[in-house]
């Protein structure tokens, strides 16, 4: 199938976004341009950060998508004519009802610190104000968030959507100018990140000694351990879909006294796998040796995320429901295997 020329530029600009960790981490975030009735999109599980090395983005019917929308269908089939054995991102719907030619989803840290918390809507009117934009409450990805935004946007012409516990969308009529976009919502949403303690390395690595853990590659991870305020977050329940995902709900965290055999012990006696990361309070975080490269890049994100939440914050956790509904999803369970073979 013919590809846009168009489609060069979304590589250019989806890599140079898929390379910044602020803006995405792992596998998260999609972009997206229409041509005619198709829709290029990023196939769910790839990485935008692939987007000149690899084929990432395949072909969707634009009426197709948005007759499936309306229908309650899931899956959106690729174009009749599409050459590829990947499917099409889990938020297709959303990329097809928003009416800009390009759309860029990114879960941007700052806007995820802003987008977790219940206290914030004053503080983003004045921060996005002159911007056409709209926040919407969390909402299941795939369906359930593409009706959520088709009902928004029926009623306003929106350039910015907040995701609550989610992250960012932006529409533009190029790639240059959906880029654009992005990072004058971060500038506006930016806050100052917090430091941490500093890591006791031989400390942590003695901890991991005989045990299916090792220290993660990035050392900004040991930050949600040695801030007790980070911890208190990053304990207290899941904050967005990809914290799910790829770390599990919620973290567990080391007890004075206590060794790693015994936070993996009661989930194998259940059949179930250890958990992917876990915190020592005071010294570090750990991860399993295991872990995929976007379990690591999760763990740096909640790092990121955590660090920038001020003392007063009112935190908003997604229920167990929530949770679950992710968990037990195909789609991320598809997700999850392209990124552990990526």
């Amino acid at each position: 199938m013919q590809a846009p020329a168009q489609l060069e530029d979304l590589r250019r600009m989806s890599a140079r976004v898929g390379n910044n960790i602020l803006l995405v981490q792992g596998a998260g975030g999609n972009s997206s341009i229409k041509h005619d009735d198709v829709l290029w999109v990023k196939a769910s599980g790839t990485w935008l950060a692939d987007a000149e090395r690899k084929e990432i983005f395949v072909p969707v019917s634009l009426s197709a998508a948005r007759a499936a929308l309306a229908q309650g269908h899931e899956r959106v089939p690729l174009s009749p004519h599409a050459i590829a054995t990947l499917r099409a991102s889990i938020e297709t719907s959303l990329h097809a009802l928003m009416p800009h030619p390009v759309v860029l989803h990114v879960h941007s840290v700052n806007t995820i610190a802003w987008a977790v918390r219940t206290d914030a809507r004053n503080e983003l009117a004045n921060r996005l104000d002159g911007l056409a934009w709209h926040r919407l409450d969390y909402f299941h990805p795939g369906l359930p968030l593409a009706h959520a935004v088709n009902a928004v946007i029926a009623q306003n012409a929106i350039d910015v959507l907040i995701l609550g516990n989610h992250g960012l969308v932006v529409g533009a009529a190029d790639c240059e100018a959906a880029e654009a976009l992005v990072h004058e919502v971060e500038k506006r949403l930016a806050m100052p990140p917090r430091r941490a303690a500093p890591v006791d390395e031989q400390a942590l690595r003695k901890i991991c000694t005989g045990t299916d853990y090792r220290m993660p590659a990035d050392l900004l991870c040991h930050n949600i351990a040695t801030d007790s305020f980070s911890r208190a977050i990053a304990t207290g329940g899941s904050l967005y879909p990809d914290h799910v995902v790829f770390l599990g709900p919620g973290l567990p965290i080391l007890g004075e006294g206590k060794d790693l055999a015994a936070v993996a012990a009661p989930a194998g006696a259940n059949g179930l796998c250890p958990p992917v990361a876990a915190l020592i309070a005071g010294l570090g975080a750990v991860i399993r040796k295991d872990a995929s490269s976007g379990a690591e890049a999760m763990l740096t994100c909640l790092a990121l995320v955590t660090c920038r939440l001020p003392l007063n914050a009112e935190i908003a956790y997604l229920s167990i429901e929530n949770e679950q509904a992710l968990l037990n999803w195909d789609a991320e369970h598809y997700r999850r295997q392209l990124t552990a073979h990526r």
